[in-house]
């Protein structure tokens, strides 16, 4: 049965958690005298966290990641009243959260202890690898998603440039009046282009001149858009966003903290017995 969870000010500690235990015990006692049921879930431990489901519809209530969590303790007063405590991924507010189990409390206990030790272990080995290939992927995403706005743009402008040539086209063309084209013109009366020749600087036939055509850079390093070609072997730290770089930071610092696991005994109120 999930008990539920509320706001702790510190991420570990036998008081704080005896509290937060009192705290929605109470709320238990008044729900069930308004007829309401506690409601049951499913855990599931794994390396990457805890997570709590809905036992029927397999709904994942909550996500705990397991470098967020601090503190994890079982009552040796109530044995069947386990609790861990877990900063919040949103608001960054550090919530206790508690259960009541008839049987394997202890069990779910070691089973999380377990699991940070696996994962903290898998971390060392690795030796900073996955944070670091999670670091060139954000910054590869990152550059796609440039190199996405700035193709749209260059479309955008190239089409542009073609409205305006077929504008002065035809207002360079008089009306009713047919012509053949010259073998050197396309179906614009322009001069076809060239990538070898410059631009041809010949008037059209009414004498003006046709818009500029933005000439292409000539540097080794640019494409044919104008833009820097992208290289992923130069995707610095400083390359992806600072949340990301934010959160990769919290799990390296959350796994150095290590989790403190507990066998506390609560001193509740005689109110608290009678949950």
């Amino acid at each position: 049965q999930f008990l539920g969870s509320t706001e702790v000010e510190q991420p570990k500690g036998t008081e704080v958690v005896r509290d937060a235990v009192r705290k929605l015990k109470f709320a238990r006692h008044i729900k069930k005298s308004e007829g309401q049921k506690t409601p049951k879930v499913e855990l599931q431990i794994s390396i990457y966290g805890v997570k709590i489901l809905d036992p029927k519809t397999k709904e994942v209530q909550h996500n705990c990641q397991l470098h967020r969590i601090s503190f994890c303790a079982d009552d040796k007063t109530d044995k069947r009243i386990f609790t861990f405590i877990c900063k919040d991924s949103e608001s960054n507010k550090h919530l206790c959260y508690v259960f009541d189990s008839e049987k394997c409390v202890k069990e779910i206990t070691l089973t999380i202890g377990q699991a940070f030790d696996l994962a903290y272990r898998k971390f060392l080995e690795s030796g900073g690898k996955d944070v670091e290939t999670r670091k060139q992927i954000a910054g590869l995403q990152k550059r796609i998603q440039e190199l996405e706005t700035e193709n749209t743009e260059l479309k955008n402008k190239v089409q542009d440039l073609e409205n305006q040539l077929r504008i002065t086209q035809v207002h360079a063309s008089p009306a009713g009046s047919v012509t053949p084209k010259s073998p050197s013109t396309d179906i614009f009366d322009m001069v076809p282009f060239s990538p070898i020749s410059p631009q041809s600087s010949t008037p059209t036939r009414n004498g003006t001149q046709p818009p500029p055509v933005p000439s292409r850079s000539t540097e080794i390093k640019r494409d044919l858009f104008g833009a820097e070609p992208f290289d992923p072997f130069n995707c610095g730290a400083g390359d992806f966003p600072p949340d990301i770089q934010s959160k990769l930071d919290e799990m390296q610092e959350g796994f150095k903290m290590g989790l403190t696991l507990e066998g506390t005994v609560f001193c509740l109120d005689p109110l608290d017995s009678r949950c």
